[in-house]
Formats: structure tokens, sequence, C-alpha cells
């Protein structure tokens, strides 16, 4: 087994076609694009049908993300719509993460993070109505090259740190970074997506979450844990795409939870030495001498002499040039994401009556 086919990413499962809608949108100069989309969005009704149904970018245990379309200003703009069964939802007790998801979402708006615009539902579905990232998973890219330069992994490491010190300024912690939940806009730049694991944290939460190569010491412990897991994680995430494999692998969780709390780390010969030394403050199995935990926060990661070239302003207003920019023929492409078979007709079961108002606020 490898180590990618071991960890890939679930995503959801189920649906199909409707008639497209379309709408005037009315553009004020004081407002951002994400406002002003959300607030076209939250003045509808809408459903399924609302939509023009398009490819499959994903799927995963609840159900699937596909490609839609929307008529705006007579312009047709595509979307990526999450697609989850509630009864799936309710019998795999992730009826909490999923509310807490849309929460978040709905509540930020970041260059670096995937903009959710609005949310509704059925008698037996959720769905989320998100910016569409046509230049697929970096994990694809990851996979396609073997490894990354020392430049373009800095390149992408700075977009997180600043994605992860917005969220943490909101006491929002992640949880969940990987390359998987990494996308690449059609201009190369980062979107953080999946927040099925985020949550508003403002000491300490005990849920055991996450992918296993990418759990803190303190995660795997049932210590309590905080915002100072995704710091861990972005060390993890750089290893990754400076060496093509993670710190602490084994075919098995056990085995890698066993080599995290050991806390061996071998470096590739390639590893510049400011890299190394930056991973290896990441990946401090003492979360008071983490990097990210200390009394300047994320400034003391920025200020570090792997990122001493990184201008934080350009960087934050995408000035930088990305080191690889997506092929693509229209907005609606998809060659960048994996294939999917079709979804077969719902047969998602009705929800019993105690159940139908447990989404009644989502």
């Amino acid at each position: 087994m490898s180590i990618f086919s071991f960890r890939k990413s679930q995503k959801k499962d189920g649906e199909k076609e409707g008639k497209p809608s379309e709408k005037k949108i009315d553009s004020k100069a004081d407002e951002d694009p994400v406002t002003r989309i959300r607030k076209l969005f939250s003045e509808m009704k809408l459903g399924k049908d609302s939509f023009i149904i398009g490819e499959t970018l994903g799927t995963g245990t609840f159900g699937r993300v596909r490609l839609v379309s929307f008529k705006i200003d007579s312009i047709e703009h595509f979307f990526a719509l999450k697609m989850l069964k509630k009864s799936e939802i309710i019998k795999l007790k992730q009826v909490e993460h999923i509310k807490a998801e849309k929460n978040i979402l709905s509540q930020i708006s970041h260059p670096f993070i995937v903009n959710l615009y609005t949310s509704f539902q059925d008698e037996k579905n959720l769905y989320m109505l998100q910016e569409y990232v046509i230049g697929g998973e970096l994990f694809s890219q990851l996979r396609k090259v073997g490894r990354f330069s020392n430049d373009t992994s800095r390149f992408y490491a700075a977009e997180i740190v600043l994605a992860l010190e917005y969220l943490h300024e909101r006491q929002i912690v992640y949880r969940d970074l990987k390359p998987e939940n990494l996308l690449i806009d059609k201009d190369g730049h980062l979107k953080i997506t999946d927040f099925g694991f985020a949550k508003y944290v403002e000491d300490r939460t005990w849920t055991l979450c996450g992918t296993p190569e990418y759990l803190a010491p303190e995660i795997i412990q049932s210590k309590g844990h905080g915002k100072a897991v995704d710091w861990w994680a972005l060390g993890i995430l750089v290893y990754e795409m400076l060496a093509g494999y993670p710190p602490f692998y084994d075919e098995n969780p056990f085995g890698i939870y066993q080599k995290i709390l050991a806390g061996r780390i071998e470096f590739p010969h390639h590893f510049q030495k400011d890299a190394k030394d930056l991973v290896k403050k990441l990946l401090t199995a003492d979360r008071t001498k983490r990097f990210g935990c200390l009394k300047d926060g994320a400034e003391d990661i920025k200020r570090h002499k792997w990122f001493k070239n990184v201008d934080w302003p350009k960087c934050y207003h995408k000035k930088i040039k990305p080191p690889f920019v997506p092929s693509y023929k229209g907005d609606n492409d998809t060659s960048n994401f994996d294939k999917y078979p079709d979804s077969a007709e719902d047969s998602t079961p009705p929800l019993k009556d105690s159940e139908k108002e447990i989404f009644a606020d989502f």
C-alpha cells in the first residue's frame, strides 16, 4: 500500500440534474465580490434544481461534490456544490461537525480559504455552495512531480501561514491540514478546503480527529488540544512537500502514532539547513515551545530564516508569482480533478420523524 493511497481524503456522495436560474446582482463599490454573491444568494429560495448539475469533483462518506452552473447578469458562473446525505451524517454521528463547517465558512473570507456562498437543504440532503477552484488538489501536483523545490514549498507554506494566522485570530482551529485539502486556483494560489474538522476553540478540545500522519502528539495522547495542532501539521506539510513523503509513516495508524510519539525525524540530504530548522521548531512535542505557540504567535514563523525573502503583504495580495499555474480550457474545465462514475438515482432513506428537526438551523 502506498503512502498516498493509504491517506487519500474522502469527499462526498450524491445527486443529479435540474434547471438553471438566472439572477441580477446589485454591484456596490464598497462590497467585495464574496459579500455581493453571498447577499445575492441570501435573497433567493434555492434548491438543487436552481442549478445545472455537472461533473463530480469528489466523493466521500456523506455524498459528493459536483460542478454546477448558475447565471448571474446573463453570464454563466460555475460553483462547487457539496451534497451531503442527512441520513449518513446522522448515522455516523457527524451532525455537529457538519454544522460547525457551515457556520465557520459562512462567517469567514480570506484569499487562501475556499469561499462558501450559501447553504440550503431539502428532505434528504444538505447543500453547501462554494467557489469552484479549478486547479485541483495540491496532492495531485505533488504526486506528479515527486517532491517540490525549496522555493515552491516556501511559496505554498507562506500562503498557508497567513490562512492559519487568520483562523487562529478568530479562535478557529482547522485540524485537517494536508495536501489533499489544499486546492490550486486558476492563477496558481492555494485555497484551503474541507472544514469538516474545524472548530471554534478558545482553550482546548478533546475530540480525536484528523489524518494519522498529521496528528500532533497531544491529540494522540488525549491531553486536550488547540491551535498548536495546526502549526504541528504545518511542519508535517513542509516536510512532505520537500521530501515527497511525510516524516512519520507506517502501514497502519498505530505504527504512525508510535513514531509521532517517539519524535525521531530523519531528514533527506537535500533539505536546506533553514528548512530543517523550521520543521524541527514546528514539530516540537512540547506545545509550549512549538513555533506558532510562543509569545509572538505566527510572527515567529514569518520571521524565521526560511521565510526571510518573503514579502508578506505582497503574499497576502497574491502579488508573488506562483511556481505552477494550472492549465484549463474554460471556467467549467474539470480535467485537473480525478474522474468519478456518475451517481445512481438517489436511494437515501427518508429521515424518521424524530430526526427531521436535527438540521432545522442549517
